[in-house]
């Protein structure tokens, strides 16, 4: 029996461990009659928008949300005050990365069908510039400086943008097309996920190369990825099987596993928390905890098939999933809310096993 002294988080994560000694399944509803810990708050239609939604940016100052409609072949740009779609960027093809650069004050959309990636400016995102690199533009990062531009591209190449001349200045070669990468620390060095060869590796930004690969053996189709700084860890997903795995950031060894949800694209650490939020085509957002030496799942949230990218915003203690168009529902952008809420933390009521 659970002591009712507990806090709610105590007891749901009391149940969890419980249950995970019978059977990893039944430990991801074992919490079913506890708070939820992502509330779904809003959705935000996203008009007519048909096909594959992919990345999402975050303009904090003026709270807009960017959205890549791939499908599409637009971004779409939504007002988070109003709770509304404002406009649509058109005449794209393909677009898969999208990020903000607020030195420039400018959005960088990185295409695929073109391999393009194009630039718009100030409040009212005007064309500014296009940089072209050939083929497959996908994921975009910022340097923590703002002074880089990071993105993956073609068969195996990471190109490096100048904000302030808009245009490539250099370019990291890769063995294998990068899918998501990752700026460790203070930007000296950037971790890709390389599926195609079955390796993570690690990039010294200064040496302009790859420093170190660690060989994956055991799984495939490594796409998410996101940086614990407080545990020093990369944390992976794996499709194939479907898995979370934490690597140390100083040797590539693997100290933690744990089964995820199917067909995974994004996935972000709450430091606030202590989280790991995934989201998942398959059709449900994983909540993630430490404990005990190993990640437990604490929720499996049921969302929308081929709803697999997201983006959580720290400064507006929000995920923002973005869900595809289906027959009976139009295209939105799902706004969940973390609990407890921040003040909760701030008041320091929370209560940690």
């Amino acid at each position: 029996m659970v002591p009712l002294c507990l806090s709610n988080r105590a007891r749901r994560l009391a149940r969890i461990i419980g249950m995970a000694l019978l059977s990893p399944f039944a430990a991801a509803s074992a919490h079913a009659s506890d708070p939820a810990l992502l509330v779904l708050e809003q959705k935000i239609p996203l008009g007519k928008v048909s096909g594959r939604i992919d990345h999402l940016a975050i303009d904090p100052d003026r709270r807009r949300l960017f959205v890549a409609e791939l499908g599409n072949n637009s971004v779409g740009v939504i007002d988070l005050d109003a709770g509304r779609l404002v406009r649509n960027l058109s005449g794209l093809k393909k677009p898969q990365g999208v990020a903000y650069v607020k030195s420039t004050d400018t959005l960088y959309v990185a295409n695929a069908g073109d391999g393009a990636v194009q630039l718009f400016q100030g409040p009212d995102l005007v064309a500014s510039g296009r940089i072209e690199l050939g083929e497959d533009a996908d994921n975009i990062r910022v340097d923590p400086s703002g002074d880089k531009v990071f993105v993956g591209y073609g068969r195996g190449a990471l190109a490096v943008i100048s904000p302030s001349r808009r245009a490539k200045i250099a370019e990291i070669p890769l063995p294998a097309h990068p899918e998501s990468f990752q700026l460790a620390g203070s930007g000296e060095q950037i971790f890709v996920n390389l599926p195609e060869v079955r390796q993570i590796a690690a990039v010294d930004t200064h040496e302009g190369k790859i420093r170190v690969a660690w060989a994956i053996n055991d799984a495939k189709d490594n796409f998410p990825m996101t940086i614990d700084e407080n545990r020093q860890r990369v944390l992976v997903l794996f499709r194939n099987p479907a898995r979370l795995e934490a690597f140390a950031v100083s040797d590539g060894s693997v100290l933690a596993k744990t089964d995820a949800c199917g067909d995974s694209d994004d996935l972000f650490v709450d430091v606030t928390r202590q989280r790991v939020y995934v989201s998942c085509g398959e059709g449900f957002v994983d909540v993630f905890e430490w404990h005990g030496g190993k990640y437990l799942r604490m929720e499996h949230i049921p969302t929308a098939a081929g709803a697999r990218t997201s983006l959580f915003v720290p400064e507006l203690d929000r995920l923002f999933l973005a869900v595809r168009a289906t027959w009976t529902e139009p295209a939105a952008i799902w706004v969940f809310r973390p609990t407890p809420g921040m003040s909760d933390y701030e008041q320091g009521r929370s209560v940690r096993p």
